[in-house]
């Protein structure tokens, strides 16, 4: 079809060129390449199809989401030495969002990865914590500790870092994945890629974040996301010459503003903002400069020191996000896996950064899921002399995996969601609720960092 599509195309230009003496012997010429043309183009089409009929891959463990969650799976079962694919949606390997906050669990799950001390070198600790009540005549300061290790990492620190410790060719660009389905007889699932790739895997694990294609198979679709009425933006302010801050978390509050600033390194500063979200948001979220006006606005009544930081912060890295989560309770009652299927990160527990576990839980949910399938894997070689995972390894170590990590995650979507309605609400019965709850629940305000996800 294409070949004689040309070849009228070519005829046509021709026919016009012979009424011109002066082109006469182009035209001559022309006519004599036009059946090579024509058999090159027929012989392109058929490789063509040749291609289409090749795009059937097989692998034994896909990975689908190449964010902090699809790399810490990765790395780790890596370091268990079973081999996965990662596949990315984008052009390259990119990290949403500005910092991540890792306290004491998350630096244990690093340094399960093999990778903490390397990332311990791009972040200073931070020593203490104050919480600055703007709303009184007077700034009224309440300090508060912070459990063991705490420091705040470039989400591209983190993600080069995890990329370069896989081996090379595990993670594979501009592979978006439109679909999933089991088959019918295997029973293992296939993978609908937007180029028509279809990967036939034995094991598939969705760390795809909260629009995950991979939760669709689980009833978690993007439209039954809820949003809290809080949205945050955040950034990092660089100061040449070096700032002034102290190695601490602090935390303003000024009416339903909030601002938290931590630094980075002695000249970077990560800070966020949160605040009730307007209908001017939808039209300025892409536009960095709109956004910092927008704050500008909204920090009216803050110290000079605060409103200088964000005047001076870096625009290609200043993000307003609306904040996504599933309830908490949607955790209780899901499977998590079906077949050789399962999901992590926050294709599992959206949540809110209120607690600032989002990150590390995901690291930690890799962690474990590698364990199980290791130890599934490696017993069922002692029995069997079997060196590839079949469905009932995969099974058993999915269902293990679920079951240690479902209350952890649910507890911290919970705090999180309590946290992130008392901020929402302007009804003080509400938060007096809110605060009650919470003080009978999470009386340790440390209780997320001290978890331990256990050994790699």
């Amino acid at each position: 079809m294409v070949q004689r599509e040309i070849s009228y195309l070519l005829f046509g230009w021709l026919h016009s060129l012979v009424w011109s003496s002066k082109t006469s012997f182009l035209a001559f010429k022309l006519c004599q390449r036009l059946s090579s043309v024509t058999w090159e183009v027929k012989g392109l089409c058929q490789e063509g199809k040749r291609k289409k009929m090749d795009r059937n891959v097989d692998e034994e463990i896909v990975i689908v989401g190449a964010g902090i969650c699809g790399l810490a799976t990765a790395l780790a079962l890596h370091r268990k030495r079973i081999k996965s694919v990662v596949l990315e949606r984008s052009e390259t390997v990119r990290a949403t969002g500005a910092a991540i906050i890792v306290q004491a669990n998350g630096w244990h799950a690093l340094d399960q990865l093999g990778i903490g001390s390397t990332l311990r070198e791009t972040a200073i600790p931070i020593q203490r914590g104050r919480f600055i009540s703007l709303n009184e005549a007077e700034p009224m300061e309440f300090p508060f500790g912070v459990n063991q290790e705490f420091r705040c990492l470039k989400r591209t620190d983190l993600v080069k870092v995890m990329a370069d410790n896989l081996p090379t060719g595990t993670i594979r660009t501009n592979c978006q994945v439109l679909s999933i389905d089991l088959d019918p007889v295997t029973k293992f699932p296939h993978l609908m890629l937007s180029n028509g790739t279809v990967i036939h895997a034995k094991v598939v694990i969705g760390c795809d974040g909260v629009n995950s294609a991979i939760g669709s198979m689980f009833g978690l679709y993007r439209t039954t996301l809820s949003l809290f009425s809080t949205c945050v933006a955040r950034g990092f302010t660089n100061y040449p010459n070096g700032h002034q801050f102290a190695s601490e978390f602090v935390m303003m509050s000024r009416g339903q503003v909030q601002l938290g600033r931590l630094p980075v390194t002695d000249k970077l500063v990560y800070w966020f903002v949160t605040r009730l979200r307007t209908s001017r948001d939808s039209t300025i979220w892409k536009d960095p400069v709109l956004i910092r006006q927008s704050l500008m606005e909204s920090m009216k009544g803050f110290p000079e020191g605060a409103m200088d930081m964000i005047k001076n912060c870096n625009l290609s890295f200043l993000h307003l996000t609306e904040l996504k989560y599933r309830p908490p309770w949607e955790l209780l009652f899901n499977s998590f896996r079906k077949g050789t299927v399962t999901i992590a990160g926050d294709a599992m527990h959206a949540t809110g950064p209120f607690v600032a576990q989002g990150g590390s839980a995901s690291i930690e949910d890799g962690i474990v899921l590698a364990r199980c399938l290791a130890q599934k894997k490696f017993n069922n070689a002692k029995k069997t002399d079997e060196t590839e995972i079949n469905i009932a390894v995969a099974e058993e170590a999915f269902d293990q995996y679920v079951k240690e990590r479902k209350m952890r995650n649910f507890w911290l979507s919970f705090h999180s969601f309590l946290v992130g309605k008392k901020l929402d609400t302007k009804s003080s019965i509400i938060r007096f609720i809110i605060i009650a709850i919470m003080s009978t629940l999470f009386r340790d305000p440390d209780w997320h960092s001290r978890y331990h996800c256990g050994n790699l």
